[in-house]
């Protein structure tokens, strides 16, 4: 008899009144909320605007979609089009399957055309959300937990994994693949705020920290995986993604270190504060050689009498 383990859900709807919501809808929802609030915080720390950072959500988020559905669906292609399978559930997102590689390499092209459209460097914003993008991993992975997904190998471990039989997978007892990602995204937003802050780290570094800390927990955690995926050299297809793009995150690092140190001094440009007309009027007074224009239906000789002209100026006016 087992005494503990971690419950799966019985279905994978939640009900808000009336309304159904899917959990794996919900999650995803409520991850781009904390990023978003989060990122925000940080964007104003670095000195930038309040809203910016949301501003730009609104790009990145539906293209980060897209690119997490694409990616899942290009690389599980035999789940929608094999023989036998529906092709049409390759569009029902909300059944799950968002690869996270897909996701952030979209929505960097997202959040880049927000950036351009506000003038913004896209290295300082995606320093900005880097913690707040972890933290939203961290509770979407609970979305799998409410599909029963993405578990991992049988164990007796305390904190396994009930899994309930269906079509698709068998009843026991199973690592919580997706619990050990979800801590393991929480760790990695709290390193790249502490390094952040420790290291005054700038120009994309933060991002990269934050990419190369997750391929590292990802290695490992998808190596522990038992759902179907493509192998290559004995090797799931993810952990090999995960290898190369945090060698790639790490050589970025150092690269940048190098050539960029430091950080970004302003992260949004600002429109300058109109100049005073008392301001002005009194530098025209101190600098005689910067003399304004004469508005229409005014004389030079009224302006030289009432500006207190020289000598021969004055003469002149008066005769």
């Amino acid at each position: 008899m087992d005494l503990a383990y971690i419950p799966s859900p019985s279905t994978g709807v939640l009900h808000l009144g009336p309304i159904p919501l899917r959990g794996y809808a919900f999650c995803i929802i409520l991850g781009v909320f904390v990023a978003v609030w989060l990122g925000n915080k940080r964007w104003i720390a670095r000195g930038g605007a309040a809203g910016t950072v949301a501003d730009i959500a609104v790009w990145a988020v539906p293209f980060g979609l897209v690119g997490g559905r694409l990616y899942h669906v290009i690389t599980d292609y035999q789940l929608y089009f094999s023989e036998g399978e529906n092709w049409v559930d390759a569009f029902k997102i909300w059944e799950g399957g968002l690869g996270i590689w897909g996701a952030i390499a979209f929505g960097a092209v997202g959040a880049w055309i927000g950036c351009r459209r506000r003038g913004i460097p896209l290295p300082a914003y995606a320093d900005a959300i880097a913690p707040g993008i972890a933290l939203a991993q961290a509770i979407g992975r609970w979305g799998n937990w409410f599909n029963q997904e993405l578990y991992g190998k049988p164990t007796d471990l305390p904190w396994a994994l009930k899994i309930t039989e269906s079509a698709n997978r068998e009843a026991g007892l199973y690592h919580p693949t997706f619990l050990y990602e979800s801590l393991w995204c929480i760790g990695v937003a709290v390193l790249v705020i502490w390094a952040d802050r420790r290291f005054k780290l700038g120009h994309g570094r933060a991002f990269a920290l934050y990419v190369a800390a997750y391929c590292a927990g990802r290695g490992w955690i998808e190596y522990m995986r038992v759902d179907e995926a493509h192998h290559i050299l004995g090797l799931r297809l993810n952990v090999w993604t995960a290898i190369i793009v945090f060698v790639l995150a790490v050589v970025y690092m150092v690269v940048s270190a190098r050539l960029r140190p430091g950080r970004e001094e302003i992260v949004e440009p600002r429109s300058r504060k109109p100049v005073s007309v008392e301001k002005t009027e009194r530098t025209e007074r101190d600098e005689p050689a910067a003399e304004p224009e004469e508005p229409a239906g005014s004389s030079a000789d009224d302006e030289d009498v009432e500006n207190g002209a020289g000598n021969g100026a004055g003469s002149a006016a008066k005769g």
